[in-house]
C-alpha cells in the first residue's frame, strides 16, 4: 500500500484517493463481506471479502502514517488497548458470568472513556451513517443498558397494536378533498417500524438480517412467477391481479 502510494512511482488510482473519495469503497466492500458471511462455506470468496474489508484500513492508515497523523501499528494497537480495557472479567478480577453483565459493564466503561468527549447521553455513539433499521435496534440496545426497557416481547407487541391503530386512523382521515398529510403518515409508519423493531430486539432477531431474508424470499418467488407467466406466453402486466395471486401461491407452495 505504501508503494501504491508513492508519488512518483505508485499508481496513479491509489495516490489520488482521499477519504472522502473511500466512503463508497468501504460501505461497497463492507456488504460484500456480509455477503459472504452469508456464504461462509465459500471459504476462497469469504477469506477474499475479509481481505478487502483490511485493505480498506490498511489505505486509510498509510494515508495517515504519510500525513504524520498516526500508523497501521496505532490502529492495532488502540483495538487491542481497548478489548484489554473492557474486558476486566478476562484480563483482571471482575466478575461477569452472562452476556448481559458483560454488555451493562462494557457499556459504563465506555460512558467513563468518552467523559472527557462531548457524550453526555447513553445513546452517543450510533452512527448517523447506520441504515434505519440497524440504526433503530442499536438506540434501542443503548437505551435497554441504562434500564429503558419493556421487561418482556409483550410491551413491543402492545406498541405494535398501538402504532397500527394510529397508523389506521391517519389513513381513515383522508377523503377525496383533503388527503392524509404525509408528514403524519409516514411518522406514524416509521413508529410502526421502531416498534417492530423493539420486538425483534427483545426476540433476539436481527431486525436488519430478517428482512433481508424476507426480501430474498419475495425475490425469489416473484422470479418464480415471471417465469411461470413467461412459460404460460402471457407477460405480467397482461395478467389480471388474480392469475398473478394464483402463479405466487404455487410459487409459494413449491419454495
Amino acid at each position: 500500500m505504501t508503494r501504491l502510494r508513492d508519488p512518483q512511482a505508485g499508481c496513479p488510482w491509489d495516490r489520488i484517493q482521499t477519504l472522502e473519495s473511500l466512503k463508497p469503497c468501504v460501505l461497497e466492500e463492507t456488504y460484500e463481506l456480509l455477503a459472504a458471511m452469508d456464504r461462509p462455506d465459500d471459504q476462497v470468496n469469504y477469506i477474499e471479502e475479509l481481505g478487502d474489508v483490511l485493505l480498506q484500513i490498511m489505505f486509510q492508515s498509510v494515508m495517515a502514517e504519510k500525513e504524520g497523523r498516526f500508523t497501521f501499528d496505532d490502529v492495532a494497537n488502540g483495538v487491542a488497548d481497548k478489548l484489554v480495557h473492557r474486558h476486566p472479567h478476562v484480563f483482571g478480577d471482575v466478575k461477569a458470568d452472562d452476556p448481559a453483565t458483560v454488555l451493562r459493564n462494557w457499556e459504563q466503561l465506555k460512558q467513563l472513556e468518552h467523559k472527557k468527549e462531548a457524550r453526555h447521553s447513553a445513546l452517543d455513539g450510533v452512527p448517523a451513517t447506520l441504515p434505519g433499521l440497524l440504526k433503530a435496534q442499536r438506540t434501542q440496545e443503548k437505551a435497554a443498558r441504562v434500564g429503558f426497557d419493556w421487561r418482556d416481547a409483550e410491551g413491543p407487541l402492545a406498541k405494535i397494536k398501538e402504532e397500527i391503530a394510529e397508523l389506521e386512523a391517519e389513513i381513515a382521515a383522508r377523503t377525496s378533498e383533503a388527503p392524509a398529510d404525509s408528514d403524519r403518515v409516514k411518522e406514524e409508519l416509521g413508529d410502526l417500524v421502531f416498534a417492530v423493531t423493539n420486538l425483534a430486539r427483545h426476540l433476539k432477531v436481527d431486525a436488519e438480517s430478517a428482512v433481508e431474508l424476507t426480501t430474498a424470499k419475495f425475490s425469489r418467488r416473484f422470479r418464480t412467477v415471471e417465469a411461470a407467466a413467461k412459460a404460460a406466453g402471457k407477460p405480467l402486466k397482461e395478467m389480471t391481479l388474480a392469475e398473478m395471486e394464483a402463479l405466487w401461491e404455487k410459487a409459494k407452495r413449491d419454495d
